[in-house]
């Protein structure tokens, strides 16, 4: 029944079935071909994955995320940010790096961080002599930092459907946020000496302290998020919501960048996405339940083992792995199904959870910048009216330092587990 299911499940995926639907089909058939398996169970499985505590956080970071967003924010940090190194040389390259970190401790989402950073900085960027397929790539790689930094969407979903602390994953996503940030301006900043790319013109103190305080009420938000968990007033699912109250206050009552009209429709905006989740979630749970049922964890760890006894030589087999199915599969989804089953073999060579989630995550996450799935490149290629093929030519260099910065937290578990 394994091979049925498997096989049904990547046939699905490859004539191009949604994920979620082919993780559900291909559970249904094999639970429709069993003589052993009522279809009640495939109701109770679907509601017992669903039935999780963490996952309530997900929507509140979304909806956070949809309010600070429609608020201004990725403008007043844009502003922030070039205020202080636009006029070094490749400045807007530099600021749309450092920008989408900080949008990405507000809003979660790496496509958000990417289509909010790019709109704006991507046509300045081409518009001041960039070359266009460098100006598309910048945001789109550096938004990959939104499944990264805390609040992380992704390390929600990792932290409930593996039973891992989801504050822990959290302030161990802050120092390989950093790391990838710094590594990544570095790279533009070489790049831009030796393409002789432009610079803004020097601002001074005064204006810089008004940037500042334009935007310095978004800078809190991450600072109340991390240091309620890690401070012991709030679970990050009540950290999710306080979130939201906070997005609101100053959105509406400081900023008045939207009305009560407008909340509505943000909050559908922010249902349909989590709904998306939801039934990848769901669905996966079921496909996951039937792999457990048929003794495939215990497999795929006796596999590993008879490979190798080396947890050195099990961390590279695991990111080959997870860099091909980033791919072609959605991070959530990616590590609904997968996170459970390696987490299993990866407990067997005595790798810490919270660092084998933090190098699953980072690893899925350059999935969002690589073709044919890449979310971030048809964003950024929408904005900048190029193709896949052109964006990809900016893209690849940038892989390279993101590759290295993956090997560098596989194999240093002290840049996760830090703090």
């Amino acid at each position: 029944m394994t091979s049925i299911l498997v096989l049904s499940f990547l046939i699905l995926m490859a004539i191009g079935i949604p994920i979620a639907i082919s993780l559900g089909t291909a559970s249904g058939i094999v639970i429709l071909l069993s003589d052993n398996i009522p279809m009640l169970n495939l109701v109770q499985k679907v509601f017992q994955s669903l039935d999780s505590f963490p996952l309530l956080a997900v929507p509140m970071f979304i909806l956070a995320g949809v309010l600070m967003e429609t608020s201004g924010i990725s403008k007043r940090l844009i502003n922030l940010v070039s205020s202080f190194v636009g006029h070094i040389k490749g400045g807007l390259a530099i600021v749309a790096v450092i920008s989408s970190a900080l949008f990405s401790s507000i809003s979660g989402s790496g496509a958000a961080t990417a289509a909010a950073i790019g709109a704006i900085l991507i046509p300045s960027m081409i518009e001041r002599g960039y070359n266009r397929n460098f100006a598309a790539a910048v945001p789109a790689v550096s938004g990959e930092l939104g499944v990264i930094i805390p609040p992380s969407l992704t390390l929600v979903v990792f932290g409930a459907t593996t039973n891992t602390s989801i504050g822990d994953l959290f302030i161990a996503g802050i120092i390989p946020g950093i790391l990838i940030t710094l590594s990544l301006i570095a790279f533009v900043y070489i790049v831009a000496k030796i393409k002789k790319y432009g610079q803004e013109e020097y601002v001074n103190w005064k204006d810089r302290w008004k940037a500042f305080k334009e935007s310095v009420l978004a800078l809190f938000m991450p600072i109340i998020i991390i240091g309620g968990i890690y401070g012991g007033l709030f679970t990050p699912t009540e950290a999710a919501t306080v979130a939201v109250v906070y997005a609101f206050l100053v959105g509406y009552f400081i900023y008045k960048e939207f009305s009560i009209k407008q909340v509505i429709p943000m909050i559908l905006k922010s249902a349909n996405s989590y709904s998306i989740v939801l039934i990848v979630v769901a669905t996966a749970g079921l496909f996951s339940w039937l792999l457990a049922r048929n003794n495939v964890f215990d497999g795929v760890s006796d596999l590993f083992v008879s490979i190798t006894t080396s947890p050195i030589i099990f961390l590279l087999l695991i990111n080959v792995l997870l860099l091909i199915v980033g791919m072609f599969i959605e991070a959530v989804g990616a590590i609904v199904i997968l996170g459970p089953l390696l987490l299993e073999s990866a407990l067997t060579f005595g790798i810490d959870p919270v660092h084998f989630g933090l190098i699953m995550v980072v690893n899925l996450a350059m999935g969002m910048c690589t073709p044919p799935v890449g979310v971030n490149l048809f964003i950024s290629c929408k904005i900048a009216n190029i193709s896949i093929i052109d964006i990809a030519k900016g893209v690849y260099p940038l892989l390279v330092i993101l590759w290295l910065d993956l090997i560098i937290i596989t194999f240093i578990p002290g840049i996760s587990l830090f703090l």
